[in-house]
């Protein structure tokens, strides 16, 4: 059996792809699979450290912005649009898989409609709750859309079936202890915050957190933090803890660029600081903690501020859009569940009657009919 994947970009549309591979080769030892993704994007380097091969499409997308630097990507978006069909279809053709799952990405657009127009059977998964205009377009010819939000259904043609599977998240997340946790981390009692804005970082988070950090530390709040920078804030964050006076070094205090042990800081945290990408969502759900909610206005669609509302509206979330993001708005935030640890405790458990804990199961019943017949 060979199974084409399409995704790219974000760990968001790649991580779930190599869950699904794992999830198929689990079942058949047997099965081949080729990726396509794009030569730029995390999945040149993500793929193959899984042991996967990879083939790449050129393709990237459209900027909304009238910059010059937007407008010079525009041109190249636009050069590679014209030779990316092809480019696909001679990857199906030369690989002729069994049928194809796209995940999102921008190399998923032209190598799942490669797919179709050769008549073979396409599966997408929907990350968000307001899809993306590739998933939109390709829908109509899918023999099934697997969505992680049941909101998104609606924006899918009705004679297309959409099944609710959930996200895969790691395993591992389940496996550890609020107590076990905190230990391991040297935490002492108190409330633990754990802020992050992905790999990239986020500079709204990034900027506010030191300043968060020195008014919890200087009114003697019991907390502990976590806060992951990411890439772009290297420079900065760093730096701003050092001019508030705030020592790295505290043992109820974290920073670094990247947190490797995300499995080990949900478990401690009793509340999440952080952007509201799909597969953090998931986890949020899956371990059940409150959060505050900080959308990245750029996405596209505005799909992050469509994923928050789903939490948001549950009262598993507080939302705060960006534009209205102030360090004084985010103390009175933290401190009302500070104040009241049962209210932050509900909105966990409302995280966790929110999780689909039977992900795997949901996507092998949609694809098991694709993969009968072709061991």
């Amino acid at each position: 059996m060979k199974v084409l994947l399409a995704c790219g970009g974000t760990g968001g549309h790649i991580n779930p792809a190599l869950a699904i591979a794992g999830m198929i080769s689990a079942r058949y030892p047997d099965a081949e699979f080729l990726f396509a993704g794009t030569p730029d994007g995390m999945e040149a380097t993500l793929v193959p450290a899984a042991g996967y091969h990879i083939a790449f499409v050129k393709v990237a997308g459209f900027q909304r912005s009238f910059s010059p630097d937007s407008l010079a990507r525009n041109i190249k978006a636009a050069s590679y649009l014209v030779t990316a069909g092809h480019h696909a279809k001679k990857l199906v053709k030369d690989f002729a898989p069994d049928f194809a799952i796209g995940t999102g990405g921008y190399a998923a657009g032209p190598v799942i409609r490669a797919a179709q127009q050769l008549g073979i059977p396409t599966v997408i998964h929907e990350q968000n709750a307001y899809p993306g205009v590739t998933n939109k377009l390709l829908a109509p010819h899918a023999k099934a859309i697997m969505l992680t939000f049941e909101e998104a259904s609606q924006y899918f043609p009705e004679n297309i079936p959409t099944v609710l599977t959930g996200l895969p998240v790691r395993g591992s997340l389940l496996k550890r202890k609020k107590d076990e946790a905190r230990r391991k981390l040297g935490f002492g009692e108190g409330m633990t915050i754990l802020s992050f804005g992905g790999s990239q970082g986020a500079k709204c988070l990034n900027d506010l957190m030191p300043e968060l950090i020195a008014w919890h530390r200087g009114a003697g709040m019991k907390i502990n933090h976590i806060h992951a920078y990411g890439k772009h804030g290297k420079a900065d964050v760093p730096a701003a803890m050092a001019a508030k006076g705030i020592p790295l070094t505290d043992r109820n205090l974290r920073v670094s660029e990247y947190i490797h042990d995300m499995d080990i800081c949900l478990a401690a945290a009793d509340l999440v600081i952080s952007r509201s990408g799909a597969s953090t969502l998931s986890e949020l759900e899956m371990v059940g903690r409150g959060s505050i909610l900080v959308p990245y206005p750029n996405a596209a669609e505005n799909h992050q501020f469509h994923n928050a509302n789903v939490l948001g509206k549950a009262g598993a979330a507080i939302v705060v859009e960006q534009k209205d993001l102030t360090l004084d708005i985010m103390k009175q935030h933290v401190q009302s569940l500070y104040d009241q640890p049962e209210k932050l405790e509900a909105m966990g458990q409302r995280a966790g009657a929110l999780a689909i804990r039977d992900t795997d199961a949901r996507i092998l019943r949609v694809l098991e009919p694709l993969m009968r017949d072709r061991k």
